[in-house]
């Protein structure tokens, strides 16, 4: 079931706008690069950092989500994270919020990211702290719904980063987020 396809008319709605200031501040913006935004969705968390980059790709496999975000002018790509369609080193920024327990497989996906990153580039992973319960409730909440999620927790992201060669920087968040950075 493509949950994401139901979800997609009120998500900016139900997700809040992005804390453009923390986000800045874990990219490391502005930069003359360009800005990927793996899991993207609608470009919910991307898009409001344009004036900050050079531009910005929205990379997601639920047309009904990327249809948002063309519609908000985003170079909107459909491709999943463990397949990225763009040449190796071509952004220097990746951002994923929310979304690698998405992906089928992290361990390619985190892998594809980081080919995709260019020399002197930062990979910024925020995802829900699965130390905290309201997180595991949202996890379970997932299952039941058929998602077939699959949460990690900052030292397992940490681990598939340094499989890559990259030395990651956790910082626990406000809220349930916890951010993983690392830099090329």
């Amino acid at each position: 079931m493509d949950h994401f396809r139901f979800l997609a008319p009120v998500y900016d709605r139900l997700m809040g706008p992005p804390d453009v200031d923390h986000l800045c501040a874990h990219l490391g913006l502005p930069t003359n690069g360009w800005l990927l935004d793996v899991g993207g969705g609608t470009g919910r968390t991307s898009l409001p950092l344009r004036r900050m980059v050079r531009g910005v790709a929205v990379c997601d496999v639920s047309t009904a989500m990327l249809r948002r975000a063309h519609a908000r002018e985003a170079v909107a790509v459909c491709a999943p994270a463990e397949r990225l369609p763009f040449p190796d080193r071509s952004f220097t920024r990746v951002l994923v919020v929310d979304a690698l327990h998405h992906f089928r497989n992290a361990t390619d996906a985190v892998a594809e990211m980081v080919r995709v990153l260019a020399p002197g580039g930062r990979l910024v992973i925020a995802e829900f702290d699965l130390t905290r319960r309201w997180v595991r409730w949202l996890a379970l909440a997932e299952t039941l719904c058929g998602m077939r999620s699959r949460f990690f927790t900052a030292g397992e992201i940490g681990r598939l980063l340094a499989d890559c060669g990259l030395v990651a920087r956790i910082r626990r968040g406000r809220r349930l987020t916890t951010w993983v950075m690392a830099d090329t």
